[in-house]
């Protein structure tokens, strides 16, 4: 189990140093950062290269941007099996729902128990 959560850290770790390296060294901003995590997801998930990475490194891999990525294609590819043409526009949507809803309604939460102010 310790082997695990040390897997976990290592690439988690590995990905957040990279994002933070594109923030301090590039003139890219934090938006295209994200985006691009989430398109090297599905790029990496498309070729087949992610699958084991998030099986070596569970959540380490399917937590971040990355995995986001990784879930959407997965999605996709189960929805377009199952149901043709139609699953490339609803498959991605099926598969991260619970996590987006999940998210949205742990924002609104928070928002309510704390006090929100602007910067």
């Amino acid at each position: 189990m310790l082997w695990s959560f040390v897997k976990a850290f290592a690439l988690g770790g590995a990905l957040c140093a990279i994002g933070e390296f594109l923030v301090l060294k590039t003139k890219l901003t934090p938006a295209r950062i994200l985006v691009g995590y989430i398109v090297a997801g599905v790029i990496l998930s498309a070729t087949g290269l992610y699958g084991p990475l998030a099986e070596f490194a569970g959540a380490g891999a399917t937590v971040p941007l990355t995995g986001f990525g990784h879930a959407l294609t997965n999605g996709v590819k189960k929805a377009v099996q199952e149901i043709g043409f139609m699953g490339a526009f609803t498959g991605g949507l099926t598969s991260t729902a619970a996590g987006i809803a999940a998210a949205v309604f742990f924002g609104a939460l928070a928002a309510m128990v704390f006090k929100p102010r602007p910067k």
